[in-house]
């Protein structure tokens, strides 16, 4: 096998890996185990986890506990949803197909966007892709985004522009306000720039002014990508299309999925049709088969599979199909009027528990800025400690910002959802408040 490939021996063809990250000894491996062993073993491991319940969470930050109807499970589950993968052959696809159809349609109808394709991994990965895309539109390099815009979308967008040499920049945000200043972006952007990014509410749950930043960026030929994390918000306030975004992205975990140690989520994109031809991913699309009837196709599709290589906009694949299943389960099961009451609970919520907290000594508001159901506050203790002191009370407090942002080594992210009652939040307030005065 060696010589079939130029080689003398694998030592050789292995010579070229520095001998710091070679094995040295044998794989430290326990004895076998048999299935029973197994189990019992993993078993052991997995009660080391702790979830929503077995605590109070007021933890968001792009990840948000909401209840999930059990029609939700209890829809996805159905093995003509449950084992699909990509109906490539749409005479025997056609419920996958019109699920993912309506799934599109509900994301155009709360983004107030024309095409929403048929989604992206995570809400990360599809704001990184929209920049992509804004790059291809408009024949610019530079990518702009507010640097309260979450932290590991920004990352992930870093990553996706490694390795191609081309300029990224950060727009400054007001340290009181919390949200971007419109004037760091008109000195920013320039003739060489794709887009500006926005996340609406913010990484610090503050909303952004949209319609004054869009107006920066089209002042410069640039486009605007509004991402959200939580998209209930998208209930109460103006969706992006209304206010000036080309794209909007997201993360739709909120819409029927759970936290899910992480994943797998779900990424929507949603555009202006005019810009649909240079979309990632798939889109569904609605026809009319030999007999007349009311039918589904996949319409679009440019990844390298189906078109030639160097013409394709992204190398996406799996389009998340059960994930955006399970959002348009939910996002029907709550309609419209439904879903508006929800978001307003969960801002009722915010506020109910932001107002405790700001009674006791030792806590204030971080930002002044308008919020949905994520808010900033700031404590006269350290963060970790005040947090560490919480959970050994059965409440996750919230995200320490410290370590992403540097400059509010005092501040922590809390959020509010329909989950949080007004006793558990009533006693994280007095749990907090004997903390800090202890």
């Amino acid at each position: 096998m060696c010589a079939a490939i130029g080689v003398g021996s694998l030592e050789e063809l292995l010579k070229t890996v520095p001998d710091a990250l070679r094995l040295k000894g044998g794989l430290r491996l326990p004895e076998g185990m048999s299935e029973f062993e197994v189990g019992v073993a993993l078993e052991r491991i997995s009660k080391k986890n702790a979830s929503t319940k077995d605590y109070s969470s007021f933890l968001g930050a792009g990840s948000y506990n909401h209840y999930i109807p059990s029609a939700v499970d209890q829809l996805i589950s159905r093995s003509e949803f449950y084992t699909s993968y990509t109906p490539y052959q749409p005479e025997i696809s056609q419920g996958t197909l019109q699920a993912i159809f309506e799934y599109q349609t509900l994301i155009c109808q709360l983004t107030g966007m024309d095409v929403s394709n048929a989604s992206l991994y995570d809400g990360a990965s599809a704001t990184a892709e929209a920049a992509l895309m804004a790059k291809r539109v408009t024949g610019r390099k530079k990518v702009l985004v507010s640097a309260s815009l979450h932290p590991e979308y920004r990352e992930t967008i870093k990553t996706y522009l490694e390795g191609r040499d081309e300029p990224f920049g950060e727009v400054l945000y007001c340290t009181e306000a919390g949200t971007t200043l419109a004037e760091a972006a008109r000195k920013s952007i320039d003739a060489d720039t794709a887009c500006l990014i926005i996340q609406q509410p913010n990484f610090f749950g503050c909303v952004e002014d949209i319609e004054a930043l869009a107006a920066v960026a089209k002042k410069n030929g640039a486009l605007l990508i509004v991402s959200t994390t939580e998209p209930l918000s998208l209930a109460l306030l103006r969706p992006p299309g209304e206010l000036g975004a080309d794209i909007a992205v997201g993360e739709g975990q909120s819409f029927g999925n759970s936290m899910n140690y992480g994943g797998p989520y779900l990424g929507y994109m949603a555009v202006k049709s005019e810009y649909i031809r240079s979309m990632p991913g798939r889109i569904v699309g609605q026809t009319l088969d030999k007999n007349g009837q009311r039918s589904f196709c996949l319409t679009f599709s440019t990844r390298e599979q189906h078109i030639r290589r160097e013409r394709a906009t992204s190398n996406i694949c799996t389009n998340e199909g059960l994930s955006a299943l399970s959002a348009a389960i939910y996002l029907s099961l709550l309609g419209k009027n439904g879903l508006s009451k929800l978001a307003e609970t969960n801002l009722s919520k915010a506020i109910y528990l932001k107002n405790k907290l700001m009674k006791i000594k030792g806590i204030k508001a971080a930002f002044t800025s308008p919020h949905f159901n994520e808010f900033a506050i700031e404590i006269n203790s350290s963060p970790k400690k005040f947090l560490a002191s919480l959970r050994k009370q059965g409440i996750i407090g919230g995200l320490p910002l410290e370590g992403f942002y540097p400059g509010h080594k005092n501040a922590v992210l809390v959020t509010a959802t329909e989950m949080n009652s007004a006793q558990e939040m009533d006693r994280y307030a007095s749990i907090a408040k004997k903390i800090l005065t202890a």
